[in-house]
């Protein structure tokens, strides 16, 4: 039961570790972006219609050509991310909107782009539930390690999962040294502390944001892909991603804008998520009790919250010019 708990917990907190890791990003930069959860959905959604063109163009349903069915969905995830990136950098960056309305305008838009194109996809097949399954693309994003099953519960728990669990670890380790260890996480910094500073230095204040958005807006937009593909076996249904978006988003808080930190961070939120299935086999509960257990990440994340906020430590605030437009005639 411990096994298999750390397994889910695991597959359950992939989605929150891409999230995290791209508003990390993008939030490093200075720009707020609250459109996380819609970017996600976009994400899974551009995803799902790559996968669905691709497969019913195939002749011979048995034989799939292993690298388009892959490669398909994964770039058109990449470029429907992408394009949120663009359009929330365009507002707040170049037109200097509010990057709070911004990003809650994009969440609701990239929600009902999710809802309308998963709704007429569902209309094409013409199936008797409201969902559409793209087995035959899920089950090679969902393949392990072939030795995995040879090695008992350390297989289970470690070596058992698709190659976008992996890629998710390792891009948060890398973006953790690069912020750290590199130059343009130096510059990258510097703009989110002091845009002005920056500027005045020689970086690029606008390239910086621009860069940091559409990167961490594409990283994001892989969680989406990895919870329909491998987490949901394949299956689309409208409104099924639930509120992982915004568990991406306290993720950021629970781990102090570290990356390196979000990956025991989202094992542990997504543990905190389905702990109530495992705590019901053993002492049932109600609905309501339920429900209750289930804002545990949420509760943690507040309680997070105010004990960086009474230590006052500046490594573990946000920086210092995050969510404000950069006007550049005020330097």
């Amino acid at each position: 039961m411990i096994t298999s708990f750390l397994h889910r917990a695991v597959m359950q907190g992939i989605p929150l570790l891409f999230g995290s890791t791209g508003e990390i990003i993008t939030e490093k930069s200075g720009n707020l972006n609250l459109g996380i959860p819609g970017i996600m959905y976009v994400g899974g959604i551009s995803g799902v219609i790559g996968a669905f063109l691709y497969e019913n163009s195939l002749v011979d349903k048995s034989n799939p050509n292993a690298f388009l069915i892959i490669a398909i969905p994964l770039l058109a995830c990449l470029l429907g991310s992408l394009l949120m990136g663009l359009i929330y950098s365009f507002l707040t960056t170049t037109l200097r909107a509010n990057q709070n309305v911004t990003g809650l305008a994009l969440t609701t838009f990239g929600i009902g782009f999710g809802n309308f194109f998963g709704g007429s996809l569902i209309t094409l097949v013409k199936t008797d539930v409201p969902s559409i399954t793209l087995s035959l693309t899920s089950k090679y994003f969902a393949k392990t390690l072939p030795f995995a099953d040879k090695c008992g519960w350390f297989g289970e728990v470690f070596l058992s999962y698709s190659f976008l669990a992996y890629f998710a670890i390792l891009t948060a380790i890398v973006v953790g040294f690069m912020l750290k260890r590199t130059r343009t996480g130096l510059n990258l910094r510097a703009v989110g502390e002091s845009p002005a500073t920056a500027d005045a230095a020689g970086i690029s204040v606008t390239k910086y944001k621009y860069a940091a958005t559409c990167i961490g807006s594409m990283i994001a937009g892989l969680g989406g892909l990895y919870y329909v593909m491998d987490y949901a076996s394949g299956v689309w249904s409208n409104d099924a991603f639930g509120d992982r978006g915004w568990l991406a988003i306290a993720l950021v808080i629970f781990t102090v804008w570290r990356p390196n930190i979000g990956i025991l961070g989202s094992i542990l939120f997504g543990g905190l998520y389905i702990v109530h299935n495992y705590l019901n086999n053993l002492i049932p509960m109600n609905m309501s009790t339920q429900e209750l257990i289930k804002m545990a990440p949420y509760v943690v994340t507040v309680i997070v919250l105010i004990a960086i906020s009474m230590r006052k430590k500046r490594e573990t605030q946000p920086p210092a010019s995050l969510g404000l437009a950069y006007f550049r005639e005020d330097r």
